[in-house]
């Protein structure tokens, strides 16, 4: 009796190819290879994304209070670049000032800024979270919607990967959503 032997799909990372990119969709804890850039969902006053372990340097009362005052909000659906290696792109999603904090055309806004910045900058790799899903209660078949509507209105010259960073079994999901969008 012969044994029949198939290869087991690990889960971590699922793909498939749409104008020339790699729509991949992995665990952060699994990048697919070196990134260009890495989104991050962000607030109208940049402090949503910033790390937990970040202590701001040692600032004189007065002076931080003239920077607070001083300080202009960014645009809901605006997208802020930071930093190299990799580039952070601050996607402004949220404004803590409002209740619920999030709309869903800032999200969509914010994707196509996501793209028309990351081909300026001729970004080739570039890290997505699910915005709207983790602070906000977008779920994630209607953030492939979005994704998908922004992918087909553009061209790209320059991005070959799309790692949009999606936790297992979430990103199996988002890729057999995603192509049934883009119908693939």
């Amino acid at each position: 009796m012969e044994k029949q032997l198939r290869v087991i799909d690990g889960g971590l990372q699922k793909y498939f190819i749409f104008k020339k990119i790699k729509l991949l969709a992995a665990p952060r804890k699994y990048p697919p290879g070196k990134i260009d850039a890495l989104v991050f969902e962000e607030d109208a006053f940049l402090i949503m994304s910033d790390e937990p372990e970040h202590v701001p340097p040692a600032t004189h009362p007065i002076r931080l209070m003239h920077e607070m005052a001083d300080f202009i909000p960014e645009i809901p659906g605006s997208v802020v670049v930071k930093g190299k290696n990799p580039i952070r792109m601050l996607a402004v999603v949220h404004d803590v000032s409002l209740d619920p904090t999030w709309k869903e055309e800032w999200i969509e806004k914010s994707i196509h800024a996501v793209f028309q910045k990351a081909e300026a900058l001729k970004i080739k790799t570039l890290g997505l979270p699910l915005l709207g899903t983790k602070h906000g209660k977008l779920d994630h078949h209607r953030f492939t919607e979005l994704l998908a509507r922004c992918l087909t209105s553009r061209k790209f010259n320059f991005l070959r990967l799309l790692w949009l960073i999606a936790p297992v079994p979430v990103n199996a999901d988002i890729i057999v959503a995603l192509k049934k969008e883009l119908n693939c």
